[in-house]
């Protein structure tokens, strides 16, 4: 029985990382672009979350509001300043998420009483258990585990049923094929990095009534990372479950191993697939003809 509690506290926390990765994945998919801000996209939707409880909004409310306040965030990223740079050199648009990151963490930090300080997401279900059987788990961790499911229900029938999804994939696979058929590329890439900061902020407002709100949860993305890695970057649902995965992984080595090695098994994990299976676990291996 513990070691079911175990798994599935894993599993939870693995649902974030794939959420995260999820961003990760997405921007990559449209635009060839590894976003490293993705962590603290998810640090201010959980700011943005508590904030919106503080003016009176309930959890609820509140939690739609912040999702649809940093879709326009990311939209406005995108375009400020991701756009400008498309084209140039990878390296340049890596170390331009990078900045981002640090510019957005440093800013919480300088808001006085708020960025300084720990919060508590006072989500209505905190503190609550379940029991099936001998097992206790947490309702935070069945409610991340439900809500992710959910979420991806809801992303599956947005590339699979709508003309929005369907033209992401297009410009996914070939934008310049999808220029000339005459698919908007430039919008669908700010969709898209709208899109992979609304999914970055509902994985903050889950995680946040377990690790509070502060200004360096966003380092969470450094695990999301591999999680992005196992599941393969081309893949959606490999982001899921690559960071199942990661997230299993690091829960039972946490439990069972020696101190220390909960932060190591992630990476060693990675490591792991890049020699068995480079690609991972659902990546397509790119071909080029020479």
């Amino acid at each position: 029985m513990l070691l079911l509690q175990i798994v599935v506290a894993g599993v939870a926390q693995g649902c974030v990382y794939g959420l995260i990765a999820l961003g990760f994945v997405l921007i990559y998919k449209a635009t060839e672009t590894v976003n490293f801000a993705q962590g603290e996209l998810m640090m201010l939707g959980a700011f943005a979350g508590f904030g919106f409880m503080a003016l009176g909004l309930p959890f609820w409310m509140a939690g739609v509001a912040s999702v649809a306040a940093m879709a326009l965030v990311g939209l406005g990223l995108e375009r400020v300043l991701i756009r400008p740079v498309l084209g140039q050199p990878a390296f340049s648009i890596v170390m331009l998420t990078f900045g981002l990151g640090y510019v957005a963490r440093s800013g919480i930090t300088m808001l006085p009483g708020i960025g300084t300080e720990t919060h508590m997401l006072a989500a209505p279900y905190k503190g609550a258990v379940l029991r099936a059987g001998g097992v206790v788990m947490a309702a935070e961790h069945m409610v991340i585990i439900g809500a992710t499911a959910v979420l991806c229900t809801a992303l599956w029938m947005l590339f699979r049923f709508t003309r929005i999804g369907v033209a992401m994939q297009a410009s996914s696979q070939n934008q310049l094929a999808a220029y000339y058929m005459g698919i908007p590329v430039q919008k669908l890439n700010g969709l898209v990095w709208g899109l992979a900061a609304a999914v970055a902020t509902v994985a903050g407002l889950l995680l946040a009534p377990i690790t509070f709100v502060h200004a360096n949860m966003g380092f969470i993305g450094l695990k999301a990372f591999p999680a992005a890695i196992v599941g393969g970057f081309s893949s959606l649902p490999g982001a899921i479950v690559g960071g199942i995965v990661i997230g299993v992984v690091e829960a039972l080595s946490g439990f069972y191993l020696p101190e220390g090695f909960k932060d190591v098994a992630p990476y060693v994990v990675v490591l792991i697939m890049l020699t068995v299976k480079p690609t991972g676990l659902f990546g397509e291996r790119a071909r080029k003809k020479v």
